[in-house]
């Protein structure tokens, strides 16, 4: 009964005129009570083997068990299935309160229909072989919509499939949406790999979890709940065990510890049966399928919070919590639809002040501290501030204030000021390589006598490199821009010759030394084109 009801939007609650309320009875509508069913009809059968009377005895017996309760002033119709009486009454029922409830409304199990379409789900209830076609499962589409060729998973097993046919209701069909009677044939996945309790979506979307913090409504007629009390647990038509850890007195928020995984989403319902007697004790719903370790009074706190607030709040609430802020997909696993999450920022905005300011700070600090570098690494910033952070993060960060420049980060105000001594050792360093042509001198030998310190010198040549005005070809060679543009231009006027490194010593002058790496570097350039043991200017 706790997998078939999965997705149902309306029940027919039957009760048999001839033994009225039984245990079974009272446990059925605790759990339709609990897994938030809002519609219902009332079938008292076998109305023929009693009398009137006992009818409508049996008739004020179930209307004082469902008072309260969503069944109360629910439509109730007396039949026989021997003599048909009542039966044409019931059909005309069902119908009427189908269009009313019908499943097309329907979204997920506890989700809203506001903010854009969920996300496709279907809890399996059933798997099998079928000759020709290969696996096939079957279920009630709980949200969202599936169509032919869609990419799925089987979570929490995380098997990738898609779908080769559909049918709902034994009817082949292009889609199925929330609400149907669906089986879906598979493909990429064996028969052996499937089982009820796993759940088909969107492959990649969700993560399943182990740990759950929920609301609980217990009921009144179980006893109270110990500490870590193993309790069966059954959400969708999954059965686990699972551990109880109340966190407050009331016993209305707890964390659910899991054996297993499940895909569980928040509003998702579920039951709670006990191990013996084997009996339903209560039940509730997800609010976070992946909770922070908190103590019990704070966490009862912040589940409270998510539980009150509406969509759009929780992923307020969320987002301010996360200290670098959350990125869609995160939100989108936790059940979000993508619409939801578009409606507001992934980080808090007072976060984002805060972070930018610390940033501010220390790219401040290290332009202090090395006045003559462009700016401070991304990567080494990353790492400091933000190794915690989702990698978009930081261009996010960035503007106003901060500038981002290829591979570092500065002030907007950042300026170079060389000093006296420097401006004439960035001289002396670019003169040199201009001077020297294509026969390069080391360059630890024109940074030993430009006249300021190592360190500061190896800082200018750095400048001169990233400014463009020197070219590094290869490793401990650099030349000045000028002999490389007179270079290109020299093979530029020999375009459509073939060549090898002999022809172009002699045309450039320079020792094999020169001549290989400069080759490998036109090469890299597209300037020339390595063809065996020879080259061709294209």
């Amino acid at each position: 009964m706790l997998a078939g009801v999965t997705g149902i939007d309306l029940v027919l609650f039957v009760v048999s005129a001839d033994e009225s309320i039984k245990p079974q009875t009272r446990e059925h509508f605790d759990i339709c009570r609990l897994l938030g069913l809002k519609h219902g009809i009332i079938a008292l059968t076998k109305a023929d083997l009693v009398d009137a009377d006992m009818v409508e005895l049996v008739r004020m017996e179930v209307e004082e068990m469902v008072a309260g309760s969503f069944l109360e002033g629910a439509p109730m119709h007396a039949v026989s299935s021997v003599s048909g009486a009542g039966l044409p009454e019931l059909r005309a029922e069902i119908a009427r309160m189908g269009k009313l409830s019908g499943g097309s409304t329907r979204t997920a199990m506890g989700a809203s229909t506001k903010g854009g379409a969920p996300a496709f789900r279907l809890p399996v209830d059933r798997a099998f072989a079928m000759r020709g076609f290969g696996a096939v499962v079957t279920g009630t589409v709980t949200a969202g919509q599936v169509r032919l060729e869609d990419e799925l998973e089987l979570y929490p097993d995380g098997h990738r499939v898609r779908v080769r046919g559909i049918q709902t209701h034994g009817v082949a069909a292009t889609l199925a949406g929330a609400g149907q009677r669906t089986a879906i044939n598979l493909a990429g996945v064996e028969v052996a790999q499937l089982r009820r309790g796993q759940t088909l979506a969107p492959a990649g979307l969700f993560r399943p979890t182990q740990e759950c913090g929920v609301h609980l409504e217990m009921l009144a007629s179980a006893p109270p709940l110990k500490a870590r009390t193993p309790v069966h647990f059954h959400a969708g038509t999954a059965e686990v065990e699972a551990e109880i850890r109340l966190l407050d007195a009331a016993a209305q928020y707890a964390r659910v510890i899991l054996a297993e995984p499940l895909l569980m989403l928040p509003g998702d319902r579920f039951i709670l049966r006990r191990f013996s007697p084997v009996e339903t004790v209560g039940g509730g719903w997800v609010v976070d399928p992946y909770p922070p370790k908190l103590r019990r009074g704070p966490m009862a706190e912040r589940l409270a919070k998510l539980d009150s607030a509406d969509r759009l709040g929780q992923i307020k609430l969320l987002v301010e919590e996360a200290p670098f802020g959350l990125t869609a997909p995160e939100l989108r696993a936790r059940g979000f639809t993508a619409a939801e999450v578009a409606a507001g920022p992934l980080i808090d905005p007072a976060r984002v002040a805060a972070l930018r300011q610390r940033l501010v700070a220390v790219v401040g600090e290290f332009h202090r501290t090395q006045p003559l570098a462009p700016g401070m690494p991304k990567e080494e910033l990353r790492s400091r501030e933000l190794a915690a952070a989702p990698p978009a993060l930081l261009d996010s960060l960035l503007g106003d204030e901060l500038v981002g420049e290829a591979e570092v980060v500065r002030l907007k105000t950042h300026r170079l000021h060389l000093k006296q001594d420097e401006d004439a050792a960035i001289a002396k360093i670019e003169g040199a390589f201009q001077q020297a042509g294509l026969a390069v001198p080391a360059s630890d030998d024109v940074l030993a006598g430009c006249g300021v310190e190592a360190a500061r010198a190896k800082t200018l040549l750095s400048l001169l490199l990233r400014d463009g005005r020197l070219v590094r070809i290869g490793a401990g060679l650099i030349y000045h821009r000028d002999a490389v543009a007179l270079l290109k231009q020299a093979l530029a006027s020999r375009r459509g010759q073939r060549f090898g490194v002999a022809e172009f010593k002699e045309w450039t002058g320079v020792s094999r030394k020169f001549a290989i790496p400069l080759l490998e570097f036109l090469d890299r350039e597209r300037i020339t084109r390595r063809d065996g043991d020879s080259r061709l200017i294209p």
